[in-house]
């Protein structure tokens, strides 16, 4: 859930491609890990549940009724439409009517969230304002000259990953950050909470079509 807020606050780190120059200290490390192994990171997680518990209570006790709510409407979608010469404009009806449901409560929930969406982002981009720094300092004590993403490698050793070396850098550069943002901050300097969108409470299903 975190991994696409991490990305987020992270996207201008930068991190080289791969080079068809053979280049000596090649070394590969997943910075959004880097960041969710934090000290900062995990603290501040931790204050967030604390701090925003009677909100994260909310949002899970609705989208519990929520989802009971559309079980019994998606059980008859499906079973209207596996009949014998189903009705294809009451099936779209239903899933309209199943839709719009879901999109009322996603809504609801992202109301319900939006703080705790907002103190992630913000711990996120305090952290990811070092992130650059850590990394040179990992790749410098570890004698790195080109650094991959995982990804980007073919194959690679485990000994050859310093994601770690950048998490202790994290944590030597920014022990602890705060999650009470400035009243007029906002994410990525976008509009709104909307910035960190895999925060919010997981969707309901949605019947296939």
């Amino acid at each position: 859930m975190n991994k696409f807020l991490i990305a987020a606050a992270l996207a201008p780190v930068a991190i080289a491609a791969p080079s068809l120059a053979q280049v000596n200290g090649i070394a590969v490390a997943n910075p959004e890990s880097a960041v969710l192994q934090s000290n900062a990171w995990k603290t501040a997680i931790s204050q967030i549940q604390t701090t925003y518990k009677t909100q994260l209570d909310q949002a899970q006790a609705r989208q519990t009724a929520v989802q009971n709510e559309l079980r019994p409407l998606v059980e008859a979608f499906e079973k209207a439409r596996a009949a014998p010469n189903a009705n294809e404009a009451s099936l779209r009806t239903q899933a309209t009517t199943i839709q719009q449901r879901e999109q009322t409560a996603n809504a609801e929930l992202q109301r319900l969230t939006q703080p705790v969406q907002r103190a992630r982002a913000y711990a996120a981009e305090q952290i990811g304002a070092q992130l650059q720094a850590a990394v040179n300092a990992a790749m410098s004590k570890k004698k790195v000259t080109l650094l991959l993403r995982p990804e980007a490698a073919v194959s690679a050793q485990p000994s050859t990953d310093i994601t770690a070396d950048v998490t202790a850098e994290l944590n030597r550069l920014v022990p602890n950050v705060s999650i009470t943002p400035p009243a007029n901050w906002q994410p990525g300097g976008q509009q709104g909470a909307a910035a960190a969108p895999a925060a919010a409470a997981p969707r309901p299903a949605t019947p296939g079509r």
